[in-house]
């Protein structure tokens, strides 16, 4: 079986404030960390600007410190990293994710053996 035909797990948090975390805003937040720049991590992800910056200030609004830091261009060039906040989300989130694949790794094999492969 090739990897997209195996159950895979994706997680979603809802944010006790109604907000939700999942895997668009982490991979969002790993391109911003490996890029340096908004732009650079939307383009990465295929992803519009103002797209990643409605995720960036839904994220922003969501947790009691800002999660992504911008500074403005100039002779010494913008750009934008993940602030302290932002590196816990993201590490808690990956903590998340891995614990909970640890923990179903059986089960979504069995899934796997169970489903039907074809698409037609």
């Amino acid at each position: 079986m090739s990897d997209h035909e195996e159950a895979s797990l994706s997680i979603r948090i809802n944010l006790a404030n109604g907000g939700r975390f999942g895997p668009g805003k982490a991979a969002l937040l790993r391109a911003i960390a490996e890029a340096g720049s908004i732009r650079a991590a939307a383009q990465a992800l295929s992803m519009s600007y103002p797209r990643a910056l409605k995720l960036i200030e839904e994220m922003n609004a969501d947790f009691a410190d800002p999660l992504v830091q911008s500074s403005v261009g100039g002779s010494e060039r913008g750009g934008s990293a993940l602030s302290d906040t932002g590196k816990a989300v993201l590490a808690a989130y990956d903590d998340v994710c891995a614990e909970a694949g640890n923990s179903t790794g059986v089960i979504l094999e069995r899934l796997s053996s169970l489903q039907s492969l074809d698409q037609g």
